[in-house]
């Protein structure tokens, strides 16, 4: 998982860098709020992001507002790094769009205890977004299944999407669950065999004399 260092003291960014970089995390970094800010908003941009309070350019504070605003369904995973510990400083992170504190200076285990507790979080939101869209990819074909359908009045065909006629049993079962065994109707075994009860005497070997 890619982790975005965003810290404007060179010496603090190399500490972070050199730590994290311990525990199998893909770095990336920002000397200040701005070129953070500008970072996330990449395609495939770090989800797990460790931003200082206090930079240049744009805060720590203005990134988290600017990005609770840019709503979307897959939001980043923020961690304030600060030196600020008051109670107000700390509602203000949260209100800001913070989900976690780090306080400076860093103790080593805390840090990583953080950043993995932020990993779950994360890995938790991208199965719940799968799980999401196969409900609704679900609700689309239960919406398929529940419309006009156009068939045959002979054969019995579905008329697909693309114009294309398809047999009935394959049609539902390519948009649902539902799965087919054939077999004969009375009515149509009739047609096909004649006497109904000759050929079911003869499916279990009696030839109709006894």
């Amino acid at each position: 998982m890619k982790v975005l260092i965003a810290e404007d003291d060179k010496i603090s960014r190399r500490m972070l860098e050199r730590t994290i970089g311990l525990w199998e995390y893909e770095i990336e970094t920002a000397e200040n709020g701005k070129e953070a800010w500008r970072m996330l908003q990449e395609k495939n941009s770090p989800k797990l992001v460790l931003l200082d309070w206090m930079m240049p350019e744009m805060t720590g504070i203005d990134v988290c507002q600017k990005l609770r605003a840019d709503e979307t369904d897959n939001p980043p995973y923020i961690i304030l790094l600060t030196a600020k510990s008051s109670k107000d400083d700390i509602i203000k992170g949260f209100e800001a769009g913070a989900d976690d504190f780090i306080s400076k200076p860093f103790q080593k285990d805390e840090l990583r205890s953080r950043l993995n507790a932020g990993r779950r979080v994360l890995e938790l939101q991208q199965k719940l977004g799968e799980k999401i869209t196969e409900l609704e990819q679900a609700a689309e074909h239960i919406q398929t299944l529940q419309g006009i359908l156009p068939i045959c009045m002979y054969c019995h065909k579905i008329r697909t999407d693309n114009e294309a006629w398809e047999r009935i049993d394959m049609y539902i079962e390519r948009h649902s669950e539902a799965r087919f065994s054939h077999s004969l109707c009375p009515e149509c075994s009739d047609q096909l065999y004649g006497d109904q009860d000759w050929y079911i005497k003869m499916k279990k070997g009696d030839d109709g004399n006894n």
